[in-house]
């Protein structure tokens, strides 16, 4: 993570204290305090509300210990394939399956 100041519209990479899998969304807001300290407000381009629901039990904003790193490309829908393999391990496991059958069946 760069040390370049947070803006709003930026794409951000964050984790939430209790969750394990990393969150891509767009920052809304930043507040920044005198000491150089940042609050950082994020919502999902296809969301209705902020993401303050996906924090943890009674945080309102991402500090930057938070955030992971910020977005450099775009690949749309990407994001639905780690939903789907994280609510449905099985799919997951036949990729998994696939992929290795792939390798072992190919040649040089």
């Amino acid at each position: 993570m760069s040390k370049e100041p947070i803006r709003a519209g930026e794409i951000v990479v964050f984790n939430v204290d209790g969750r394990e899998i990393p969150i891509v969304h767009r920052v809304i807001k930043v507040h920044e305090h005198e000491d150089g300290e940042v609050d950082v407000l994020t919502k999902g381009d296809n969301n209705f509300g902020d993401d303050r629901l996906l924090y943890a039990q009674g945080q309102m904003w991402l500090q930057r210990h938070h955030i992971m790193g910020r977005a450099v490309g775009f690949l749309p829908y990407v994001g639905w394939v780690t939903i789907i393999m994280t609510e449905q391990p099985i799919i997951k496991y036949i990729l998994i399956g696939a992929l290795g059958l792939l390798v072992i069946t190919s040649k040089e």
